[in-house]
């Protein structure tokens, strides 16, 4: 829903509630969707939140609701909850989702959540959080649908009408055998279209894509964008299958991972919190370690402009073109980092690839670089009449193009082949290194040839 349809709504809630038109309101909200509520919780009073998610919405759409807010509005609204309500809402809420809220609530609201979770479930979420962070495990689901292979598909219908509206998908149901071992996988399509006297294990599907519970998230997201699956089954050691994980989690694992590139990329320390909701100190401290580095790394850069003092007293113009050299070398490697980087994240390009890579990279570094020679050639000599000038200058051109782009293809497979994300090899780091570089191949170039 659009921003301006979303303050629309917005004001017609608030004026139902203000003209305590509850049943009216009541109304309206079954066709609101969940994912917009958020959004206009944050006109409402704590006491307008709790009408609207408990007394006003049924049971499973107030539970939709509660999983799509904001952790500190779901632990104010814990907190106003009474013990039943907080019952009924974490009755209706997704195992995985539970899971969600205990991981983000402090320790106090995290016990209460557990006093009113059934024995059964509360030794199911215990396993879950178990699991390793960021292991298919921790964001897996146990609420499937499995049937037997020798059911019939009116009674794999008649399951799924019985138990549906507690699992978190039916789309994809799960044969498995008497052991709990997948022997085969059924769409609700298939059902649809088939005859309802066939054995599933006529119509199922026996080849089935698995991940283990400790598959890290980052490779079972892609495994959905991969093949376009809407469920993925998860087997322990056993091969058992303990879980599945959605569509929806894995959408928001590639939101939280690409969030954390971007973080890494800009050579900060990534945070799970939004932008608004985390303290100017703690933005400050994420930030201000790789900027001590790459500080202290440029004094290096400064270290060699100071060893040429004498080159820059015979030929002061020198000095106009670092600036120049420096930014076009790290916007260079810049930009080579940041397609090799998408390249890993997407499959495209793998470890094997490097000198095909490379070899690329190289070729694009050549074209480039004697195109912005030329450039800067035409300028110098139209400016300065010194052609020698120009062709220290494009020179060095060409061989910053050449060593940026390099540096930007190498050092992201570098972190890969370490098993490290390659988005440490931030920008920044990349352009601190080619700063150095630049500077010091320019300086050698124009000693050689100006003779200084």
């Amino acid at each position: 829903m659009s921003e301006e349809n979303l303050e629309v709504e917005k004001e017609k809630i608030l004026n139902f509630i203000e003209n305590k038109k509850f049943n009216d309101l009541r109304k309206y909200l079954e066709d609101v969707n969940p994912a917009d509520f958020p959004s206009m919780f944050e006109e409402l009073e704590e006491e307008e939140q709790v009408l609207l998610i408990y007394r006003l919405l049924s049971k499973e759409q107030a539970a939709e609701v509660f999983a799509e807010l904001d952790s500190d509005v779901q632990e104010n609204l814990i907190n106003a909850f009474t013990d039943k309500e907080l019952k009924n809402i974490v009755d209706e809420l997704f195992m995985d989702d539970t899971v969600d809220l205990i991981e983000e609530m402090p320790s106090n609201v995290v016990k209460r959540i557990l006093n009113n979770i059934n024995k059964t479930d509360r030794k199911v979420i215990n396993e879950l959080l178990n699991y390793p962070e960021d292991s298919a495990g921790s964001i897996m689901t146990t609420e499937f649908i499995d049937l037997k292979e020798n059911m019939t598909v009116e009674e794999a219908f008649n399951k799924i009408k019985k138990i549906g509206l507690q699992k978190e998908t039916v789309y994809n149901c799960y044969v498995l055998s008497v052991d709990r071992k997948i022997k085969g996988v059924i769409d609700i399509k298939e059902l649809l279209i088939a005859e309802r006297e066939s054995k599933l294990k006529d119509i199922m599907d026996t080849n089935v894509l698995t991940v283990s519970t400790l598959e890290d998230q980052e490779e079972v997201a892609k495994m959905f964008d991969k093949y376009n699956m809407y469920a993925l089954p998860v087997v322990d050691q056993e091969n058992r299958l303990v879980g599945i994980v959605t569509i929806d989690d894995a959408i928001d694992v590639m939101q939280e991972e690409t969030s954390e590139d971007f973080e890494l990329m800009a050579a900060m320390t990534p945070t799970e919190e939004t932008y608004f909701k985390t303290g100017v100190f703690k933005h400050a401290k994420n930030r201000i370690v790789w900027l001590l580095v790459l500080m202290l790394s440029s004094m290096v850069t400064g270290s060699i402009i100071t060893h040429y003092e004498e080159a820059f007293a015979a030929v002061p113009v020198l000095v106009a073109f670092i600036p120049m050299l420096m930014g076009t070398g790290g916007n260079c490697g810049s930009q080579s980092s940041t397609l090799i980087i998408r390249g890993l994240a997407m499959d495209e390009i793998r470890l094997k690839d490097y000198f095909k890579a490379l070899w690329k990279e190289f070729r694009v570094s050549i074209v480039v670089g004697i195109i912005l020679a030329i450039a800067n050639g035409i300028r110098i000599c139209m400016q300065y009449q010194d052609p020698k000038l120009a062709l220290v200058v494009g020179l060095t051109i060409i061989g910053v193009v050449m060593l940026s782009k390099a540096l930007g293809c190498s050092l992201p497979m570098l972190a890969k082949k370490l098993k490290l994300d390659p988005a440490i090899m931030a920008a920044p780091l990349i352009t601190t290194i080619v700063d150095t570089c630049s500077v010091l191949l320019f300086f050698q170039i124009a000693v050689a040839i100006l003779h200084i």
